[in-house]
């Protein structure tokens, strides 16, 4: 028979840490937390394998599933001494979602699940508090009627903001127990109308409908959109944990809170966190009510800490921090719940953190001896170095405050502002910054948080949803603004005395919690010393070059600044388009004959020639791998009246001949027309003009530093040997004059950019051509798709969403495709010539994922963006490291 149901707590662990595919990650801690001797009510994991079941099944379970259950409950019962659905002194039980990774808000849960018109009597008598027991019972018809019942969470606050103004309170805690239980009649009977039925009585009538809604939940869009953007699959599923409810709202010694073990923003070693008395944790973490601080240091005027107000709670609590970090040897993100002064432990993971914090996490808890270095270069995601890569704002910069709140997630952000997700979404997709401002984020806003630049919100505290969600995105987020009134009728934000409309520019700085009006001024980031430390481990771990693609001196620059160890791309019809220079372009273009031709590229000669010195000066003792002109000719043509006059005047030719010209110059497919190697086939004189200067600018380079560099050209779209042969003589021609000229000769390279499927099948013949191949996966993946890169973006997220396509296949490398021939040509290359030089140059070079297959294919070098460098360092060591290296940093 299959295990479904695994117990937790109260002597019995049926599962462990290393179970989390089967438990979820909550589960699995839960059990874990419980066998380490940690204070953990008892309870049992439904697995994630029912949750597939029932997603496949239309909603069914597992015919043994019931009586798994049934026995689990009981012995939760036996351990706690008293009986579900009793109506004297019953059992309450929260039921809760867990997948094996955390996506915090994203699913859903229920809390004081048994509660009914009967049991709350019962609790109530129990308890010895008329307040708590009603106070409860209207939690569980407000969780209840929204997660399983599907009535709008507005119209349970509706009426709570009605009680509380009939009964002249402003907050939750001033309402008596005869409130609360007109409060919950109120529901009842609203839930009533809006659903046709009465209000579940039967407590396991309740259990079941709420784990339906669980399982349920891992399909709902939030949730979707959440494991779109981390790449989770969705045939993980989740799993459910039924656990004894303790209780944080049962009066002035009672609390509720999350907390970390350090610093998720700055990674300081430090207990950091929130709580809240008499209260439970969806108040917290829902920003409802601002929370507190845990320890004394962090308490402001007017603040009062968790150790101030229950001192021996707080040292139990960190007595279990250092327990937790010992444990698992990374910072926890901690629930817990203190009910009569009692500590109770409800759920640990491994915490989500700022770049910056998990740079600084690693780098300490290895100096710690927690962890080594190796595992310090795996504990940090790559992709999430882009957050400390960007500019932060210009300290000089003159700015107007709006309002402050709290530092939720560092970074700063300008952007116009916008009231919703999907406006934030669909402005976004415009190519708009947008800044999300929401009175509190819940999960539905997580597409918009995704898109949106960053996040304002006016309640919520430091560990509320759009805080924990925007750190683990990397969004500057500024929230608790509690001086901001916003008004969704209007689309208007009002912060001491000024007015700001939708549409209009705000800047956030998450690093401070101030919010400006209109745009402020930013600067380059300044690495931290762990910065270098962590890429130093890496460096010394990884197998894989890593260069950056760069044309121009800042980007080389920037480059050299980050770690690059060469170009592996220089595009040079880049170059072309300066405004000094596209005249004699288009001269060399709309030219009828080959004089007219050469007589431009004289012209452009010279701006060549300077560029490349540039290049190879600021690359010094690096490769740097120059690709021949290959944009489609159109994007050069002239169009206007007047670019075609100045065109005819450079050649001496009337406007109707450049009119005609341009016209039998048009192509109806350009991206598959007259470019790349085509070019030097139809017109050789191009390719030479650019071989000379970058020979010219080697030559005089190695003249003037005595150290010669070492040119890679590279030839463009190339489908057939012979056009490599014919590419490769034109550049040793060439070559042979320029070193004649020089009296001097220096080492150079001709290779191809593989990019077609072609290319790709038959290169072990053109591998007899070349010194090196590189993979422009851009082409590659087009004209193996048949997509066009500029267009799929129409249909391509309605083929992820769908499961058609695992990921866009432009952001990470299609693997069993374009992967596959990659591997062809990388093996049947290297049959021919056994030391080819193989590498990567499109835009997957900077992404973690291909950059994994790129190490399990032998390439030696990635070329990326020259911000993505950094991101690539720490991806190829983590690609070595997981294939099974042993070097040690």
């Amino acid at each position: 028979m299959t295990d479904w149901v695994y117990g937790f707590g109260a002597g019995r662990n049926d599962g462990r840490a290393d179970m989390r595919n089967l438990l979820g990650g909550k589960g699995a801690n839960l059990a874990e937390m419980a066998s380490i001797g940690l204070p953990v009510p008892p309870g049992f994991t439904i697995t994630t394998e029912v949750c597939t079941y029932f997603t496949e099944k239309g909603g069914a379970y597992p015919p043994d599933l019931k009586d798994q259950v049934n026995a689990a409950l009981a012995r939760v019962e036996s351990a706690v001494g008293v009986k579900f659905g009793d109506a004297t002194n019953p059992l309450l039980v929260s039921v809760r979602s867990g997948a094996r990774v955390s996506m915090p808000g994203m699913m859903d849960t229920v809390l004081n699940l048994g509660l009914n018109d009967e049991t709350v009597q019962g609790l109530a008598k129990a308890s010895g508090d008329d307040r708590f027991a009603w106070d409860s019972y209207r939690r569980f018809i407000q969780m209840y009627g929204s997660v399983v019942l599907g009535v709008d969470h507005h119209r349970f606050e509706e009426i709570i903001d009605d009680a509380k103004i009939t009964a002249g309170v402003t907050e939750d805690t001033q309402l008596t127990a005869q409130h609360w239980q007109q409060v919950a009649d109120e529901y009842k009977r609203m839930v009533a109308d809006v659903t046709g039925a009465p209000f579940p009585q039967d407590p396991h009538d309740q259990l079941w409908g709420a784990i339906g809604a669980v399982f349920g939940s891992w399909m709902n869009q939030r949730a979707i959109t959440y494991r779109r953007l981390h790449d989770i699959p969705a045939d993980w599923g989740t799993a459910v944990n039924v656990q004894a409810m303790v209780f944080g709202n049962m009066g002035n010694d009672c609390a509720t809170g999350v907390c970390f073990t350090r610093d998720p923003s700055t990674g300081e070693n430090i207990f950091y966190g929130e709580y809240l008395i008499n209260a439970q944790g969806e108040d917290v973490v829902a920003g409802i009510r601002t929370p507190q601080p845990m320890s004394e240091a962090r308490a402001k005027p007017g603040e009062r800490s968790m150790e101030a107000a229950m001192p021996a709670a707080y040292a139990e609590l960190v007595a279990v921090r250092a327990t937790l970090e010992k444990h698992y040897a990374d910072m926890q993100d901690i629930e817990f719940t203190v009910q009569s002064n009692k500590l109770y432990m409800l759920q640990t993971r491994n915490g989500k953190r700022t770049a910056a914090a998990s740079l600084k996490i690693a780098v300490d808890m290895a100096n710690e001896g927690l962890i080594d270095r190796t595992e310090a270069v795996r504990r940090v995601n790559p992709g999430s170095l882009d957050q400390l890569l960007h500019p932060t704002l210009d300290p000089k910069a003159p700015r107007k405050l709006l309002s402050r709140g709290l530092p939720a997630s560092p970074g700063a952000a300008s952007g116009v502002v916008v009231f919703s997700a999907d406006e934030a979404e669909a402005r976004a997709q415009k190519g708009e910054a947008v800044i999300l401002v929401r009175i509190e984020t819940s999960p539905e806003d997580i597409h918009g948080m995704h898109a949106a630049r960053g996040i304002l919100t006016t309640r919520g505290g430091m560990t509320s949803h759009a805080a924990v969600v925007a750190r683990g995105m990397g969004r500057p987020c500024v929230a608790g603004a509690g001086g901001i009134v916003v008004d969704y009728a209007a689309q208007a934000l009002m912060a001491g005395g000024v007015t700001v409309q939708a549409g209009e520019t705000i800047t956030l700085d998450g690093a401070t919690g101030e919010v400006f009006a209109g745009t402020v001024a930013m600067i380059e980031p300044k690495l931290s010393g762990d910065f270098e430390t962590l890429m130093g481990w890496a460096d010394a771990v990884r197998r894989l070059k890593v260069r950056a693609n760069a044309e121009t001196p800042l980007d080389a620059d920037t480059a050299r600044k980050f770690g690059a160890e060469g170009i592996g791309l220089c595009r040079t019809e880049h170059m072309f388009f300066d405004p000094t220079r596209i005249a004699a372009v288009r001269q060399m273009i709309m030219s009828e004959t080959e004089g007219g031709r050469r007589d431009a590229l004289a012209k452009l000669l010279p701006y060549q020639r300077a560029d490349f010195v540039e290049l190879f000066r600021i690359m010094a003792g690096l490769p740097v791998t120059i690709r021949l002109l290959d944009p489609p000719l159109h994007e050069f043509l002239p169009h206007k009246e007047e670019e075609l006059a100045e065109v005819a005047e450079s050649l001496g030719a009337d406007l109707a001949t450049m009119k005609r010209r341009a016209a039998d110059l048009a192509e109806a497919n350009p991206m598959l027309g007259h470019r790349g190697c085509r070019l030097a086939m139809t017109y050789p004189e191009i390719a030479e003009m650019q071989a000379r200067a970058i020979f010219e600018a080697a030559s005089a380079v190695a003249k003037e530093t005595g150290a010669a560099p070492v040119p890679e050209i590279m030839i463009p779209l190339v489908a057939t040997k012979k056009e490599l042969e014919i590419s490769h003589a034109q550049i040793d021609k060439v070559a042979a004059e320029v070193f004649a000229e020089a009296g001097t000769t220096i080492e150079y390279l001709v290779g191809t950019m593989i990019e077609l499927p072609r290319a790709a099948l038959i290169a072990d013949r053109i591998a007899e051509s070349a010194d090196f191949f590189s993979f422009g996966t851009n082409d590659l993946t087009q004209t193996t798709f048949g997509l066009s890169r500029d267009d799929a973006g129409k249909f391509l997220p309605f083929y992820v969403e769908k499961g058609i396509l695992p990921k866009d296949p432009f952001v990470s490398i299609d693997v069993d495709g374009v992967g596959a021939l990659v591997k062809i040509a990388s093996e049947k290359g290297r049959g021919v010539k056994n030391g080819l030089k193989l590498g990567i140059c499109g835009e997957h070079g900077g992404d973690p994922a291909s950059i994994q297959f790129c190490e399990s294919v032998g390439l030696d070098y990635v070329s990326c963006s020259p911000y993505r460098v950094p991101v690539a360092r720490l991806a190829a060591a983590q690609a070595a490291l997981s294939g099974g290296g042993d070097r040690t940093a």
